[in-house]
């Protein structure tokens, strides 16, 4: 799915991501991925994503970036 379809699909969720395909290799936008998990917590998901599992990312808004354990507004 891309992007964009996983957050109409699932708006305001943490969702665990593989076969991430990022839009520039730049590590941050990602262009499409397949979710692995939709039913873990935040601090689940971020156990999995340091690891490696997965990568880890919330459906919010795009004027919200979620870093880490910070989230900045833009």
């Amino acid at each position: 799915m891309t992007w964009e379809e996983i957050q109409e699909k699932y708006p305001d969720k943490w969702v665990g991501l593989v076969d991430v395909k990022y839009i520039d290799d730049d590590g941050i936008s990602i262009e499409s991925a397949v979710i692995k998990y939709l039913d873990k917590s935040k601090s689940e998901l971020t156990k999995r994503a340091l690891t490696g599992e997965i990568v880890s990312r919330y459906t919010t808004p795009d004027n919200i970036f979620q870093l880490g354990m910070l989230g900045v507004l833009r």
